[in-house]
């Protein structure tokens, strides 16, 4: 490809700026991203930031967010790998469940009225290829779905539909969206194009605020590297924005060191407070691919698992500590995730295989304080086959953020993230009109059941809704959906309806009900 060419297809699109900051490089993403998109319609006025912080590899929920109402079977299904029970911490007013002993941050937040923890999150017929995994967080689709744009993406184009033309302007001088990280993730990607820029380090970071370009090297790919961060700089108007941004904060609270998280948080906290308009920012965190030694056998709150989520915990921490100390604490809140969990049963490697379901965290001052959901359901004689089953859909979690914190109509929701998702109190509803809170009158009551249980062939299925759009779900050990006997509008009352096994293998099976914000798992036994 002769080089005029090259430029022609990648610059434009997403530049990758010459300079860094803190080390890091910065990548603007372009409007051809559905979430860039979305995010950047001028209608919903809002200063209104989201930080999303992806877990790489596959996280170990079970030892992340432990519990302790059902510890007995937790410890069973993976005695060499569990955390002891005197080990695990507390969670103020909650006493279901706890924190790994190396997460002491996350403790602090979650006590602090500044976390809320999802349980069992996930979507049905799980992809275990972290390739596939990760495009389907990504892009917000089914597993059974390619789509070539991101969520987010799809979300700043409905907000922005003439990006990048036009762009920046006085409206909106800045990149939509920010990822620290060396390329701009599907998350970003828009219909057409790229809606977001990388900072690929804090060392790139901090040689856009110093003027300083990242060295290239002596060869032919280094001269037509060089020529096209030349092209870049003198293109993209963003880096200015970025570097004078930057500048304007000169202080920030203590961030812990040696930890790359910490040290891409504390710019995009530094980002915010110095005036970007930037919605989403976007930072990774890698190494959770446990398969093996992922603990300590002579301590297993030790080890490979507990370094990485001590580090994610301090990061987010401070993080949260800069944001209040800065002033943007009321806009400003955050999430991770990983493309999947564990399993439920450790390996003879001291370590766990790639799984299903797993939690997620929503942090900062506005989210709503607490655990989303029950434990997740455990077999007493768990298999190296056995996942965590669904409580949440990931795209409920997306949806929830787009309609409570950026005001996303319902409509719009619709061709963000292809069809209707349940509504979750997981933040503040920042003044929008469209939330639709759960009910707490149903806290602690069951609204699904069945009989017989143990059943052989067939069982029937009790279920009560407050009416509106109801769905159950079947779900197999896998963590696949099997099987949807409820999927429609229904008024107030109690119901009933027949799962037939048709040949099924015996095992565990759930029973899954969502109505609204409201969802229940309940664990059905077929035998011989």
């Amino acid at each position: 490809m002769k080089r005029r060419d090259f430029i022609k297809n990648t610059v434009p699109a997403a530049a990758l700026l010459p300079a860094v900051v803190d080390g890091y490089s910065v990548k603007a993403f372009n409007a051809e991203s559905p979430l860039m998109r979305a995010l950047m319609i001028p209608p919903i006025e809002t200063d209104h930031v989201l930080v999303i912080i992806q877990l790489n590899g596959g996280n170990d929920g079970l030892n992340m967010v432990i519990p302790i109402s059902t510890y007995s079977n937790y410890y069973n299904a993976r005695t060499n790998v569990a955390i002891e029970q005197n080990k695990i911490l507390g969670l103020t007013g909650y006493a279901n469940t706890g924190l790994h002993p190396s997460m002491t941050g996350l403790q602090a937040l979650y006590n602090e009225g500044k976390l809320n923890i999802v349980q069992s999150v996930g979507y049905p017929s799980p992809n275990f290829s972290h390739f596939r995994a990760t495009d389907i967080w990504m892009s917000g689709s089914s597993s059974t779905q390619v789509i070539n744009s991101g969520w987010a993406g799809r979300y700043l184009n409905t907000e922005y539909p003439n990006f990048p033309t036009g762009y920046p302007n006085t409206t909106m001088p800045d990149p939509l969206a920010i990822q620290i990280g060396s390329l701009t993730s599907l998350t970003m990607q828009g219909p057409s194009v790229s809606m977001g820029m990388s900072i690929t380090n804090p060392t790139s970071f901090y040689n856009l605020l110093n003027n300083i370009a990242d060295p290239a090297p002596n060869n032919p790919m280094g001269y037509e590297l060089s020529y096209i961060r030349t092209v870049a700089k003198q293109t993209n108007l963003y880096a200015t924005r970025i570097k004078d941004a930057a500048n304007l904060v000169t202080q920030q609270s203590v961030y812990p060191t040696n930890n790359s998280l910490a040290d891409q948080l504390k710019i995009v906290a530094r980002l915010v407070k110095g005036g970007l308009k930037t919605r989403i920012y976007m930072v990774s965190y890698g190494g959770f691919d446990t398969h093996s030694l992922q603990v300590n056998t002579a301590d297993t709150s030790t080890g490979t698992h507990a370094n990485l989520l001590g580090n994610v915990s301090n990061a987010i921490k401070a993080f949260v500590d800069d944001c209040q100390f800065l002033g943007i604490q009321d806009r400003v809140i955050g999430l991770t995730f990983s493309e999947f969990g564990r399993r439920i049963k450790s390996n003879s490697s001291t370590g766990t295989d790639h799984g299903a379901a797993a939690p997620m965290f929503i942090f900062g001052k506005k989210v709503t304080s607490g655990v989303t959901g029950t434990n997740p359901s455990i077999p007493t004689n768990a298999t190296v086959n056995d996942n965590i089953p669904m409580q949440y859909d990931f795209r409920s979690i997306y949806a929830s953020i787009l309609e409570r914190w950026f005001c996303v109509s319902s409509t719009t929701l619709q061709t963000i993230l292809f069809q209707n998702f349940q509504s979750l109190d997981i933040c503040s509803a920042a003044g929008c009109s469209t939330t639709n809170p759960p009910d707490p009158n149903q806290s602690g009551v069951e609204l699904i059941s069945n009989y017989p249980n143990p059943f052989t062939e067939s069982t029937t299925i009790k279920f009560t809704t407050k009416g509106g759009h109801t769905l159950i779900q079947i779900i197999d050990m896998l963590g696949r959906v099997i099987k949807t006997p409820i999927d429609r509008e229904y008024t107030p009352g109690t119901f009933t309806t027949t799962f037939e096994s048709n040949g099924l293998p015996t095992g565990v099976y759930y029973a899954r009900f969502q109505n609204g914000p409201t969802q229940q798992v309940r664990a059905m036994l077929k035998v011989r």
